[in-house]
């Protein structure tokens, strides 16, 4: 991410917040409040530059997550509800990405061959162009952390991961 040049002489409020927590409450309880809050903020921070990054291919992060499942499956195609199991987003949402990705020619609804009830998101050969075109974007910005370090990466994909796991998200 890169540093906002208007950020100097701005007060870092999640310090604050740990500054004020650890007053009311003790250092114990400030530690997670101030992991969770960053980790949000991040978060944040990471969508908006992932968005701008894919905005000229005509992709938000989401869509773009949805268009490489799609890429990565073995047909090309999945039925909504896969996508929305892997994306692990509400159905609603699922139908939206796909609309959207359907508008741009990114993907096209196609009828499952064994189930009549199922709708399959089938990429385009639009699609794979616009996944490889993004891809290549996200890879030139590292992903929107150019600044971090490969061990820092990994160390944080590792304390990430147990989060997960803890949380049975696999």
């Amino acid at each position: 991410m890169s540093p906002r040049p208007d950020t100097a002489d701005r007060l870092d409020v999640i310090a604050e917040a740990r500054r004020q927590w650890t007053v009311r409450w003790g250092e114990e309880p400030a530690r997670p409040m101030a992991a969770v809050t960053s980790i949000m903020r991040v978060q944040q921070l990471l969508i908006a530059e992932l968005n701008a990054l894919l905005k000229p291919h005509d992709l938000t992060f989401p869509r773009y997550e949805a268009l490489m499942l799609l890429e990565f499956s073995r047909r090309g195609s999945l039925p909504l509800g896969k996508i929305g199991e892997r994306l692990q987003v509400h159905r609603t949402s699922v139908t939206n990405i796909v609309d959207q990705l359907e508008r741009s020619g990114f993907v096209r609804r196609v009828p499952h061959d064994e189930d009549r009830r199922a709708v399959l998101a089938e990429i385009t050969p639009a699609g794979r162009r616009t996944a490889a075109e993004a891809t290549e974007a996200l890879h030139a910005a590292k992903f929107a952390l150019p600044e971090t370090p490969p061990d820092q990466l990994d160390t944080l994909v590792a304390i990430l991961d147990g989060m997960r796991e803890r949380a049975g998200d696999f």
